[in-house]
């Protein structure tokens, strides 16, 4: 149920396209866009290309308004090269057998997948130019050697995230109220100074690294935020 109506509140709040081109993905967007496609079957039978443009910067700016200066939302659907729908994040965007979904985090993106009708989904491919693409591209040369980012990534999120739980139950436990029925707690790790920075810029980076192969636990992912 929570599912449904989530689905078409996100759905409501795509707008009709403007019917423009879709723009050329240039290098020096590389850290401002990210461009995935969807090869579809129409319903008439023939082939049709989709792609969801996303502009973070946009992104960014609607956090504090609906839109931007010039009217453009965050994400926008083009089929066949042509926009036919826009909409802020997160979104849904209709195509025929299902939807796109479209979210972000606050480092990527964390949703661009297809959801079949039937629950089945499946990740959209990314620009080659683009850092997703060029993410992908790493994993298709160097498997091993991705692989083992993957996990290091992981590795340093998960360490992060027991950390910052012994920290705030400790915390917690620091309450007078809490204290006087539970006891106090007192964390076998702390850090120094240096090592609390380092262990921030670590896990914001292993996050981003995450977020460019479309990887996201809504617990381990936000622990850096």
């Amino acid at each position: 149920m929570i599912t449904k109506l989530k689905r078409r509140w996100q759905l409501g709040k795509v707008k009709p396209g403007d019917l423009s081109p879709l723009p050329e993905y240039r290098r020096w967007q590389l850290f401002s866009r990210s461009l995935f496609f969807l090869d579809s079957t129409g319903p008439t039978g023939g082939n049709e290309v989709y792609a969801v443009d996303v502009r973070h910067l946009a992104e960014a700016k609607t956090k504090q308004q609906h839109e931007n200066a010039s009217g453009k939302s965050p994400a926008a659907l083009y089929r066949d090269g042509v926009q036919i729908h826009r909409s802020n994040l997160p979104a849904a965007f209709p195509v025929p057998g299902g939807v796109i979904e479209v979210a972000t985090s606050a480092f990527g993106l964390k949703r661009m997948h297809f959801v079949s009708e039937d629950g089945g989904e499946r990740a959209l491919r990314p620009h080659h130019r683009s850092q997703e693409g060029l993410r992908a591209r790493f994993g298709r040369r160097f498997p091993r050697t991705s692989a083992i980012v993957g996990a290091v990534s992981l590795v340093i999120l998960l360490t992060a995230l027991a950390v910052s739980l012994l920290a705030g139950i400790e915390a917690i436990t620091k309450v007078p109220a809490v204290a006087q029925h539970i006891g106090t707690f007192t964390s076998p790790i702390h850090l120094p100074r240096w090592a609390t920075i380092t262990m921030a810029v670590a896990g914001a980076l292993s996050a981003v690294e995450r977020a460019l192969r479309l990887r996201y636990n809504r617990l381990i992912d936000t622990i850096t935020s």
